[in-house]
């Protein structure tokens, strides 16, 4: 019973660093770049059709000559996994595995009216 639990919790490890695998645009293929989210069939067709003309040299490079790619995608790509030489966009954020909060800004409260100032009091005859 104990060898089954520890080869599950072994199993649940090694899987979940495959999930979170880091892809260099210059060294993937087709389906390690599939696999990275928000990289579907035509962007990485494109990708590769761009490598081919030459390596990617940096985030600049890479989303100058990528249509699509701007700013806010590419840092989305950054922390989906996508590197470019090795290397994370800078300013990218990094989130945890499964952290759906990193990424969303907190949202502003608004101050409600103080219900004495609102409704003036009624004087007792």
């Amino acid at each position: 019973m104990i060898k089954k639990l520890i080869l599950a919790l072994a199993t649940l490890v090694a899987s979940t660093g495959f999930a979170f695998a880091q892809v260099d645009v210059n060294k993937a293929d087709a389906a390690a770049l599939d696999s990275v989210k928000g990289v579907g069939p035509s962007m990485s067709k494109a990708i590769i059709d761009e490598r081919s003309k030459g390596e990617f040299k940096d985030w600049a490079d890479f989303q100058k000559r990528v249509k699509g790619v701007g700013e806010k995608r590419a840092a989305k790509l950054s922390q989906a996994g996508l590197q470019v030489n090795g290397k994370a966009m800078d300013g990218a954020p990094m989130a945890a595995p499964g952290d759906k909060t990193a990424a969303k800004p907190a949202k502003a409260v608004k101050a409600k009216p103080d219900a004495a100032k609102a409704e003036p009091a009624k004087a007792a005859s």
